[in-house]
């Protein structure tokens, strides 16, 4: 059984920074891509970064330079540092794995970015 919770979601100014967490169980991050997404309201779902089993990683384009994933493989977590944040940024962010055709998902964390 694949879980992952999040953890580090908040009140930031902009300008500020925070550290996300997403801390998996039953899914191998060396061997596996895990994502963070997030929504906003009234708004679809987007990718924000993501990195494979082997260490690659894809950014949107709207984070790239303030944002950074990043993984600590002994303890299956991965982090999202976000720096710089902006107004924009304001939303639920999950994580995300795929597992053997399933596709599993945080309960999420608030990020509310106060201008």
């Amino acid at each position: 059984q694949v879980q992952l919770v999040e953890s580090g979601g908040g009140l930031v100014q902009a300008g500020g920074s925070l550290r996300l967490s997403c801390a998996a169980s039953g899914y191998t991050l060396s061997f596996n891509v895990i994502g963070w997404y997030r929504q906003a309201p009234g708004k679809q779902r987007e990718l924000v970064a993501a990195i494979s089993g082997g260490g690659n990683i894809n950014y949107a384009d709207s984070v790239k330079g303030r944002f950074t994933i990043s993984r600590d493989i002994a303890k299956n977590t991965v982090y999202l540092q976000m720096n710089s944040v902006k107004p924009e940024d304001t939303a639920v962010y999950k994580c995300h794995a795929h597992l053997r055709g399933f596709d599993y998902w945080g309960q999420g964390t608030q990020v509310t970015v106060s201008s």
